[in-house]
């Protein structure tokens, strides 16, 4: 074991690129996984976009290739695990050669708000399975395949609901500490294996579905807005820096780590 620095005299900054490298991005068609992928994309990543709605995913695709890029689109409901299994086969299959680092960024959820008394079983299925379940074995198919290169960067999406309440939170906040939870226990697991596991966790971010809720509920908006210190919503842009750094080499020391992009948030609980 060494001790000694093995830094050289010469400072060299750490790259946020990612080319030669494939990133597999789930709930791709729209919001903050559109985003994200493109973002990717422009990077220098070979980008797999994956979601229900193939016809979204079409369309980012073309984006994608427009701008110079290369992308994939794979149709994935993640609640189903033949489904899953079948994305890790279409990466396989376009990362044969394993000196390709692969990304995933389980992006795939949804926004869900509901008094504790009225909920459902079936609300407590979907929440749970979308947002823990599809995210575990998103994780776990896709982590196979870093495992055998040895090196392999997963980025899970939680919220700054996995450690924060609020009224009709109770199921959403539970499944996204659970995604928080998980993604330090696969780091652990996977760390010494090569794979980086970490989490960033959005405040309230503007998607069409968003502007609606909050369009509806103007009082819970100006509430949800005085808790953010920086005094706006989030755009999904505001999320890039975080998902480019662990996403790229810049990160490789990083792991089990969520990272709370927020605004401020959790500086101005009630």
């Amino acid at each position: 074991m060494k001790l000694a620095s093995e830094e050289s005299a010469r400072v060299e900054l750490p790259s946020f690129r990612l080319e030669g490298r494939i990133a597999v991005v789930t709930g791709a068609s729209g919001g903050m996984g559109r985003t994200f992928a493109i973002a990717c994309a422009k990077a220098g990543a070979e980008v797999v976009v994956a979601s229900r709605r193939r016809q979204k995913l079409l369309e980012v695709v073309r984006s994608i290739r427009q701008d110079g890029g290369a992308a994939h689109a794979v149709t994935l409901d993640v609640v189903r695990p033949a489904s899953v299994r079948a994305l890790a086969e279409r990466v396989a299959k376009l990362a044969a050669d394993k000196s390709r680092p692969l990304i995933l960024i389980n992006n795939a959820g949804f926004a869900f708000t509901k008094p504790a008394l009225e909920i459902t079983e079936k609300d407590w299925d979907r929440v749970l399975d979308v947002h823990a379940k599809g995210t575990f074995f998103c994780a776990q198919q896709i982590g196979r395949l870093m495992i055998e290169r040895g090196y392999g960067k997963i980025i899970n999406l939680s919220s700054t609901w996995s450690s924060s309440t609020d009224m009709g939170k109770s199921v959403y906040g539970l499944a996204k500490a659970a995604v928080s939870y998980m993604t330090a226990a696969l780091a652990n697991e996977w760390g010494p294996m090569g794979v980086r596991v970490n989490a960033i966790a959005p405040t309230a971010t503007l998607s069409e579905n968003t502007i609606q809720n909050f369009q509806r509920n103007p009082a819970r908006t100006k509430r949800l807005l005085s808790r953010i210190r920086l005094g706006r919503f989030a755009q999904p842009s505001d999320m890039l820096g975080a998902v480019l750094f662990l996403a790229s080499a810049a990160s490789d020391f990083v792991t089990g780590h969520t990272l709370f992009v927020d605004g401020g948030w959790r500086t101005g609980g009630w």
